[in-house]
């Protein structure tokens, strides 16, 4: 008999929890830790270690410890370590494995099957790169689940109490925050936001830092330029950071870190929770964004929510505290532990999936939009950002060139509406389409997101019913900063993309138009056609110029010579009613 587990593959730490007699059980990992260290090392005999013991000998051996591999899912970072590459997959899936055998070693029973967490705001690549670690541990992954809905499974299972509540995740390397909506058999998800480059680890380079600034001021030394120097003030500075969530002031102590012509040189200060709280100012400060938006998607004002769930290490910072009670006049909660109850929601979750759990019915939703690049450089979106998933949507689009054969569908996701400022997720070609005059063919493009939030696009010739799909994976990769860079872009450039968008449909009603008049100048008298000539050659002109009054003003000229030579004319796209056009 196999069982299955619910697992939080965190940046600092991982959880692995199971179903025992309807609850989910936090598993302890062989060294007797409710938590694991995401950390993976290859000594230089060859041996690889993960979690503990590959953190305890990080400062010497420094090159050859990896840390936080999850900010890098889903990107072409690659590890080199004795001649052999390793993809963060790879990393990851080391991790995986030794949860997947320290929960067997508990149970006492294989364990086949796994549902994994991933912060809300991980694009398509980075969540099937997480859905492919798992595969590569052996495990049999049934569900990507996101982070926050994991910890509100945790805290809403048997409760009922129908209420609005906000999940506040600031973990080691990822910040997550959604509204959800709770009644006694269902969790649906609102609204998401967040910021895939913010997080405790973040928080600890600012101390760091600090460090670094102290020890060159007192002994003219640079220590950024020392592996095992640095592993030492990164491991201090971490200790310092949760020291100062309980004591006013912590004291780093890191004999023996230098030496110079003098002798051995040590750090010795004391950082006051005042000084980390303004170093790190910035930090809170860009959870504000996240959580803003995400109540402004929901629908939601602070005074509706009735629970504010803090999750992640880092919420334990207070300053972090009470940015949360300022921006939603709540005090956070802290009913569930930090650390556990994602994987705990995770195992939940799992119990749904295998008949474990009955009448429990989860609603997640996709964090960006997405959609294709049509012409003129435009976004067209198919599905927006927190539409509820799973989801099937569909847009049919036409050709825009006479005679065309094949067209490439360029899958993007994010916010903007000029489509090169979003995320190109993948291509395809659809080839067989029916021969005629541009914006006839009909090309049905559909959008499928599964439950995992994975993407899979078709593209249908309606006049044939040729059809080709893709399923995107890893290869359209989103950076760290793009993703959360996506909807905060979008709102700054708003009014560029808008003037773009404007200048795109004029210029492609002017090349309706003149398309039109070629064709209507056949059936002209003569005097008529190099009256008609002019007026074409005006607005060409005024095409190539893209000087807007002059492209609208040789519009109507044309428009104007095609009435008074008797031919009709069709309403220009974009034309309103007055015969102006969008501004």
């Amino acid at each position: 008999m196999s069982r299955l587990i619910g697992i939080d593959l965190g940046t600092t730490n991982s959880c692995v929890a199971f179903m025992e007699n309807g609850h989910a059980v936090v598993i302890p990992n062989a060294e007797g830790g409710r938590t694991t260290p995401s950390v993976v090392a290859f000594t230089k005999s060859g041996e690889r270690l993960v979690g503990a013991a590959a953190k305890r000998q990080a400062v010497t051996n420094a090159s050859r410890t990896f840390t936080s591999v999850k900010r890098a899912m889903g990107s072409d970072t690659r590890y080199q370590i004795d001649g052999k590459t390793y993809t963060p997959q790879e990393i990851s899936a080391m991790i995986l494995q030794k949860l997947k055998a320290d929960a067997e070693n508990y149970i006492g029973e294989a364990v086949t099957d796994a549902v994994i967490t991933v912060p809300a705001y991980f694009s398509d690549a980075q969540r099937q790169a997480t859905k492919d670690a798992g595969l590569i541990a052996g495990l049999n992954v049934l569900r990507i689940i996101n982070e926050p809905t994991s910890a509100a499974l945790a805290y809403g299972f048997q409760k009922g109490e129908p209420r609005k509540i906000m999940v506040y995740d600031l973990g080691g390397g990822t910040f997550d925050v959604s509204i959800l909506d709770l009644s006694s058999d269902t969790i649906e998800v609102l609204a998401t936001a967040g910021n895939n480059h913010l997080g405790g680890d973040d928080f600890d380079q600012c101390i760091v830092g600090y460090l670094l600034d102290r020890f060159r001021e007192t002994n003219h030394m640079d220590l950024s330029r020392d592996p095992v120097a640095m592993q030492r003030l990164k491991e201090a500075a971490e200790k310092a950071k949760i020291e100062l969530s309980a004591s006013v002031s912590a004291t780093v102590n890191l004999p023996f870190i230098a030496q110079n012509a003098g002798g051995p040189l040590h750090l010795e200060t004391t950082l006051s929770r005042s000084r980390f709280d303004e170093l790190t100012s910035h930090l809170v400060e860009a959870t504000k964004g996240p959580v803003l938006q995400a109540m402004q998607d929901a629908g939601v004002r602070p005074e509706n929510l009735s629970r504010v769930l803090l999750v992640g290490g880092s919420t334990r910072i207070p300053a972090v505290q009470s940015m949360v009670r300022k921006l939603t006049g709540k005090e956070p909660s802290r009913e569930i532990n930090p650390d556990e109850c994602v994987a705990m929601g995770a195992c939940l979750q799992g119990g749904v999936l295998t008949g474990t759990l009955h009448s429990l019915v989860l609603i997640d939703v996709t964090p960006l939009s997405l959609g294709i690049e049509t012409l003129g450089d435009v976004f067209a979106k198919i599905i927006n950002r927190n539409t509820p998933l799973p989801c099937q949507h569909s847009q049919v689009f036409t050709t825009a060139a006479n005679f065309q054969t094949s067209v490439e569908i360029n899958v993007l996701q994010g916010e903007r509406e000029q489509a090169s400022a979003n995320k190109s997720l993948g291509k395809f070609r659809l080839t067989g389409i029916r021969r005629a005059l541009r914006g006839i063919p009909q090309i049905e493009v559909t959008f499928t997101i599964d439950t995992n939030g994975i993407v899979h696009v078709s593209a249908k010739d309606l006049g044939t019913n040729h059809m080709q799909d893709i399923t995107i994976t890893g290869s359209g990769n989103m950076s760290r900063q793009e993703i959360d860079r996506a909807v905060r872009e979008a709102e700054i450039y708003a009014e560029q993309d808008r003037k773009k968008k404007a200048e795109t449909k004029l210029l492609d009603s002017a090349e309706g138009l003149l398309n039109q008049a070629r064709k209507a100048r056949k059936k002209l008298k003569s005097e008529d056609q190099s009256l008609l000539d002019q007026a074409v050659g005006s607005l060409e002109s005024a095409v190539s110029s893209k000087v807007e009054y002059r492209i609208r003003s040789a519009m109507e000229e044309l428009e104007k010579c095609l009435q008074n030579c008797g031919a009709y004319v069709h309403p220009a796209e974009g034309k309103n009613e007055d015969g102006s056009y969008d501004a």
